[in-house]
């Protein structure tokens, strides 16, 4: 309906490629009614969507517009065409869907008198799509060079195809091959991480597989079958290719192409994109020093996205990180109706509109699918708590993949529960998925304790809800020590930049903080621009590399004034090892000491920045000289590393210290565990 029904090719399949027989030949008329698209499962419909997600918006022309469509409802976007519409595209997947999963009664919508706002849409989609197909093949009937770009995914979907067919649908496997070239384009340094993501998350929107991983493809015998070889062996008949060379259609940007026809693309290049895995080779980097940014922080990023969805006002979101777990809390914000969402900057930028906290359940009990997402499914919890319904008719589900409900939530329900909201197991107690009712006030509010001892998100998740309560909160944090106090303090920081000062109270007598935190009732005020920080977890990486090679890295965007507690990994974990660093409040700094004489740090307790003792644990793995006198341990040898404070990275997507324990262990690495 979109693509194929217009351009007038003919052609047809054999064993060697697609569309490689045949003949043009243009109709003179294409009839389409839409209302064909309702009898469709929606596996279909999804498939179709593939090729609208490819093709772009061309300037108006009347004689393209079909008659009860006004110019305004005539253009559409995709990701060769323009941005703008892209982002239309990208945030309207529901109303899309709502387009074709309610059966029209008595022809209606196909006149402007009983056409509904998602009907209207729908139509947008169609004809825009159909009209830059014909404005491409208009001018360029026979795939000569501008028709190549229609073609953008299909390089590689193609070869997809060819092993997959007929369990993987055509558009499925364009999906596929769109986030694969994507790739392509993002390696040879013509598109950003920025627009992969963008264009990954608009394809899972409409339940398309981004990855030969997805359990659709990885469960067919088939699957096995798409070695490398085998890919580029198909591609070699690629109709756009020039003799050996391949071609693909790169992106340089979502709305625009790196040429106005395919670009030819080296076999390594295509070779390392489908590899899924890398051969470390050792080395020193040959580029010393290294001046360089980690993309936005995760932590932030989610922090940032619930404040400005409940705040009042336009906020723009700089340095938003562009992950599944963002994906996956945006997608929640936009089904729970509380914020709208816009990308500016090609998008580097996050416009979001705040709903000031009025959110509704989902739609068709529709569940909010977070998958292995932690942090969005903590905050998620109470972001739904705030869900107001008169008669509690109104109920959200929150689930995840298999590992996501194992891992825990009880305290927080527990809290939740005690202050009056009406939440429920719906399989496993303790973990996801879970049912929260709405009723008539909300979130209650007023003495809430909560036992913190596990995660510090459930701390963080009441926090940044506590404002919308029907009472201002106070917050009783039990069970002992809080772990990742950190990334509590992170909150409350970001919660005044917005507007709202959680204030922690201390021992009238020593002056030492309590754990506990008074909390008003407000709105937050959404600030016109919140940049955020680089991921300082990310970032322990590269200057790892620094500290084990002796060569010298600096990032930009994390220093001393940072929100992450794994800012301090430099100083609490590097410089105890003979690295030198050096830090402002902006940058940070590490020269590694000569290649061999890295030092064991003895006792470290990381519990302020845990997710860092990944990186700590490897460094400790090669740290052949002894630790520092004051950090000797007198119960092991004498370059042995005793890290603490880290019992929490047992419950994350997996069970991290075995998963380290596992690994190092392979080489001959001598660990063992300590007990909680």
């Amino acid at each position: 309906m979109v693509d194929s029904s217009v351009g007038g090719k003919t052609a047809i399949d054999t064993p060697h490629g697609k569309n490689l027989i045949g003949a043009f030949w243009q109709p003179e008329y294409v009839f389409i009614d839409a209302a064909f698209l309702e009898t469709l499962p929606i596996r279909e419909f999804s498939n179709g969507m593939a090729e609208v997600v490819k093709v772009k918006r061309i300037p108006r022309s009347p004689f393209l517009i079909p008659q009860n469509l006004t110019p305004s409802v005539y253009t559409q976007t995709a990701a060769i065409w323009n941005e703008t519409e892209f982002a239309a595209l990208e945030a309207r997947s529901t109303e899309i869907f709502a387009a074709i999963q309610t059966t029209s009664k008595d022809n209606a919508g196909r006149d402007l008198a009983t056409r509904s706002a998602e009907q209207d849409l729908l139509l947008q989609v169609i004809v825009g799509s159909i009209s830059v197909k014909a404005h491409i093949v208009t001018i360029d009937e026979r795939e000569t060079g501008l028709r190549n770009l229609v073609n953008f995914g299909h390089s590689i979907g193609h070869a997809i195809e060819a092993v997959l067919t007929p369990k993987i649908l055509h558009g499925e496997c364009v999906s596929v091959g769109m986030i694969l070239e994507a790739e392509i384009a993002r390696q040879m340094g013509v598109l950003n991480q920025v627009a992969v993501g963008r264009l990954t998350r608009c394809l899972k929107a409409y339940n398309l597989p981004v990855s030969l991983h997805d359990r659709r493809i990885a469960q067919l015998p088939a699957a096995k079958l798409l070695t490398i070889d085998r890919l580029l062996d198909i591609m070699k008949v690629d109709k756009k290719n020039a003799g050996p060379a391949k071609k693909i259609v790169l992106l340089s940007r979502i709305g625009a192409t790196y040429e106005p026809k395919a670009t030819v693309v080296a076999d390594d290049i295509i070779r390392k994109t489908l590899s899924e895995a890398v051969v470390v080779l050792s080395g020193v980097p040959k580029h010393s020093p290294v001046n360089m940014a980690t993309p936005g922080s995760k932590s932030i990023s989610n922090r940032a996205l619930v404040l400005a969805a409940l705040g009042k006002g336009t906020c723009r979101l700089k340095n938003l990180l562009h992950s599944d777990d963002t994906q996956v809390m945006m997608s929640a914000l936009l089904d729970l109706q509380g914020a709208k969402f816009t990308w500016e900057d090609g998008g580097e930028t996050l416009v979001v509109e705040g709903g000031e906290g009025t959110l509704t359940s989902p739609a068709s009990k529709k569940e909010l699918y977070l998958g292995n997402a932690g942090t969005a499914a903590r905050f998620l919890t109470t972001v739904c708590a705030l869900v107001r319904s008169p008669n509690s008719s109104q109920s959200t589900t929150i689930t995840g993949n298999a590992r996501m409900k194992q891992r825990p939530i009880g305290p927080l329900v527990d809290a939740l529960r005690a202050n009056g909201t009406d939440l429920a197991y719906c399989e496993t107690e303790g973990s996801l998925p879970l049912r929260i009712v709405a009723n008539e006030n909300g979130f209650a509010g007023g003495h809430i304790q909560l036992a913190a001892s596990v995660s510090s998100q459930y701390v963080s998740s009441i926090l940044l809800c506590a404002p919308y309560a029907s009472r201002p909160v106070v917050l009783e944090l039990t069970g002992g020590q809080v772990i990742s106090q950190p990334y509590i303090d992170m909150t409350v920081a970001m919660m005044k930049s917005f507007g709202i000062s959680a204030a922690r109270r201390k021992d009238p007598n020593s002056g030492a903080l309590l754990d506990i935190y008074d909390i008003p009732t407000g709105t937050y005020v959404n600030p016109p621009e919140y940049g955020i920080e680089s991921d300082a977890s990310s970032a322990t990486y590269p200057l790892a590399i620094a500290a084990i090679t002796g060569t010298t890295c600096t990032l930009t965007n994390i220093g001393s004034a940072s929100l992450q507690g794994d800012a301090g990994f430099a100083k609490a974990v590097l410089e105890p090892m003979g690295c030198t660093v050096e830090q402002t409040e902006s940058a940070t700094t590490v020269t590694g000491p000569a290649v061999g004489t890295l030092k064991a740090i003895g006792c470290v307790d990381m519990e302020p920045m845990t997710d860092a003792f990944l990186t700590a644990s490897v460094l400790a793995a090669v740290a052949c000289r002894p630790p520092e006198a004051a950090r000797r341990l007198d119960d092991g040898p004498p370059n042995t590393t005793r890290i603490l404070g880290i019992a929490n990275q047992r419950v994350k997507e997996c069970n991290r210290i075995k998963a380290m324990m596992d690994e190092l262990g392979e080489p001959g690495g001598w660990l063992f565990f300590l007990g909680d």
